[in-house]
């Protein structure tokens, strides 16, 4: 049994009001938790003002191999607090189950691998890291990658990294993400000219070369998928006018747009089919913002022994999957090979956020084999 208890952990996670960039004390929390442990923890915080973001890079031992967990402390506003049945900042248990705001995404996960780390430690013949971001629920910007590269210039190397996102679909054992697609951001501008409606002659509506040009963009599916990747869509999340009045034409419409690619693509070959697309339509300005690159992380001995431990503790065979949204992962690819394996995400960002009580020693048991294999 591990001394580290992962409900009590968890729960004093919860308690610290972590809400993107905000850290609100918790990753004190977590160094508390791991400098018993032997752990050497750097504080890091990168950007100025309201965009200062903490991190936290602690280790464990100074030989390699150096297996590191990573994942992230803050997490999405709570929403209308009348609509939930417990404080989203209270950590509070009912009928076997933990509820908050961070409960599955991700402090649950980061306080089972504490536990999991006090449990295996004496099995650990190189390094255990953790690599843990208050930016993740953001625009990432001064988070995991800020840390990566301090690393990189501190020499520092990472051989093998496990990210506690919720991968599991309804429970425990179900699923292992080994890739994630990519994320293009776009914001589409038509220039027009404003005028009187019942002068058009006189005017240059853009509105209708702005829906000309979504149509083109979405009238065919951008691919079919690939070995190991579900398509890739484009979604168009808002067009704006900014029109108040009922008998003035425009001078300019703006539509935003985002593509989640599968590995047929890269940021930079899409943006230039986009383009492609649009050029014959008209003037037009596209601006990009590239979230990051579909990865894939090849089955192998690393997943294989991810997949054992879970089926241990569980008896379920894990689906090795490459569904969902972005994460962190995305960033950690550039330096070593990445999975993703967590908790239930059923709950995460919805309103009574919970995690059954059972699964957080589940999984620190998981973590734990993990740690003992990977060692061995």
């Amino acid at each position: 049994m591990s001394p580290v208890d992962p409900v009590t952990l968890t729960q004093a996670l919860i308690r610290c009001k972590s809400i993107t960039p905000l850290d609100a004390g918790a990753l004190a929390v977590l160094a508390q938790a791991l400098k018993p442990l032997g752990f050497t923890c750097h504080a890091l915080a990168f950007g100025e003002g309201a965009e200062r973001v903490e991190n936290l890079y602690a280790r464990r031992g100074t030989a390699g191999p150096n297996f590191c967990f990573a994942g992230h402390t803050d997490v999405v506003p709570p929403g209308d607090l009348g609509a939930w049945s417990v404080d989203p900042f209270a950590g509070a248990i009912r009928d076997g189950k933990l509820y908050g705001r961070g409960a599955a995404d991700m402090k649950g996960a980061i306080a089972s691998f504490v536990s999991a780390v006090a449990a295996a430690q004496g099995a650990i013949k190189g390094s255990v890291s953790l690599l843990i971001t208050g930016d993740e629920e953001g625009v990432a910007k001064h988070g995991t990658r800020k840390v990566l590269d301090w690393l990189k210039d501190k020499g520092e190397r990472i051989d093998h990294a496990l990210v506690g996102e919720p991968t599991n679909p309804e429970a425990l054992g179900d699923m292992i993400k080994i890739g994630r697609r990519g994320s293009l951001n776009t914001r589409l501008t038509v220039e027009g000219t404003q005028g009187h409606v019942a002068y058009p002659h006189l005017a240059d509506n853009p509105v209708p070369r702005l829906l000309a040009m979504l149509r083109a963009l979405t009238d065919a599916p951008l691919d079919q998928g690939t070995a190991h990747f579900q398509p890739s869509n484009l979604e168009i999340t808002t067009v704006d006018v900014g029109n108040p009045t009922t008998n003035v034409i425009p001078a300019r419409a703006e539509a935003r747009f985002n593509i989640r690619f599968n590995d047929a693509h890269t940021g930079q070959s899409l943006q230039a089919l986009i383009q492609s697309k649009l050029q014959p339509l008209g003037a037009h300005r596209v601006d990009f913002d590239l979230s990051g690159e579909a990865f894939y992380t090849p089955p192998g001995p690393f997943t294989s022994l991810v997949a054992e431990a879970v089926r241990e503790e569980t008896g379920r065979a894990p689906e090795l999957s490459t569904t969902g949204g972005t994460s962190d992962a995305r960033f950690i690819k550039d330096h070593c090979p990445v999975i993703e394996f967590g908790l239930a995400g059923k709950t995460m960002h919805k309103i009574d956020e919970h995690v059954s009580l059972a699964d957080l020693p589940a999984l620190a048991r998981i973590y734990a084999r993990i740690l003992t294999r990977y060692f061995a």
